[in-house]
């Protein structure tokens, strides 16, 4: 007589989120070490190669020997959309689940987030409406493209910062293509796989933003407008994603004579708290992130009880 079937465990997908410098990354090692896991990046920035102090990129010393993917896969000429991210995240996730090995995500954009893990169908492109409206972007701005998308879709004008003409541009692509609101384009709150968890790193205000200070200090003390100026020089703003990330941009204006280093640096720590400000809005709007305190000794532990929750 054969002995009773065991359940082979389920690989979990675990993704740690939360806003920048709030302490994801060592929650994130601290999770794939003692589950057996690899690291699946999910910034948009990191992917580029160059791209290092800037984005708080994790020197490679510092990864405790687990492996990281979707670091440095991309020249900084590149795009790289929600809909390749989600492309590349899910493969990657795939590929190691496939070999019993835990996928940790670690990120700070929602939207790209839940474009891995929820259900989401991107729909198609038409290149030449996509030139139209970015010659359009190129031409009159992106706040008055966002007050035509206002007209059109008020919901995806509302999830959506006026500043960011690419999204902008993509928003009304879609309207103009399917005649349909962007917004019911966007993913529904429910994973693709139920064996799925988020846990959202939570962190007061005060903590945050003198956290946010010091990692802008530190990065101008590592050389942060050398390695601006150097990737000006191989072709940085020819680039239609990575130009745009917060202190590159800020860091371009200053080599290019339109404002004071002091200001530069000002204005990355502003922007980077506001962008944070923005990430810990969009998180909140989950009821699916299990939070834990950024400075709870017992923030692993519990992390790993919402993963076996979930298996």
């Amino acid at each position: 007589m054969s002995g009773p079937l065991h359940e082979v465990p389920v690989v979990p997908v675990v993704a740690v989120v939360g806003a920048t410098a709030s302490g994801k990354t060592g929650l994130s090692l601290e999770l794939a070490e003692r589950l057996g896991g690899e690291i699946v990046n999910t910034d948009a920035m990191q992917v580029y190669r160059g791209m290092d102090i800037g984005t708080a990129k994790l020197p490679q010393a510092e990864w405790r020997g687990i492996p990281h993917h979707l670091l440095d896969t991309q020249t900084i000429r590149d795009t790289a959309t929600v809909a390749q991210f989600q492309g590349w995240a899910r493969a990657a996730c795939a590929e190691l689940r496939g070999r019993g090995a835990t996928p940790v995500l670690v990120g700070g954009s929602a939207l790209y987030t839940r474009a891995i893990l929820d259900r989401f169908e991107f729909p198609g492109t038409d290149e030449d409406v996509r030139r139209e409206l970015e010659a359009e972007l190129d031409r009159i701005g992106s706040l008055r493209l966002h007050r035509r998308l206002a007209g059109q879709d008020p919901e995806a004008a509302a999830r959506i910062i006026p500043e960011n003409g690419r999204r902008v541009v993509r928003a009304l692509e879609v309207i103009a293509v399917t005649g349909r609101p962007y917004s019911a384009s966007l993913p529904v709150l429910e994973y693709a796989d139920p064996h799925t968890v988020q846990l959202g790193v939570d962190i007061d205000r005060p903590t945050l933003d003198a956290r946010i200070e010091a990692r802008v200090d530190r990065m101008f003390e590592l050389g942060f407008v050398d390695e601006v100026a150097r990737l000006l020089e191989e072709g940085l703003a020819e680039g239609v994603t990575a130009p745009r990330a917060i202190g590159y941009r800020e860091v371009t204006a200053y080599l290019a004579g339109e404002l004071t280093l002091a200001e530069a640096h000002l204005r990355t720590t502003a922007a980077t708290r506001r962008f944070a400000r923005r990430q810990d809005g969009w998180f909140r709007k989950d009821p699916r992130i299990v939070w834990v305190d950024h400075d709870d000794p017992d923030r692993v532990a519990k992390a790993l009880a919402a993963v076996d929750a979930v298996r």
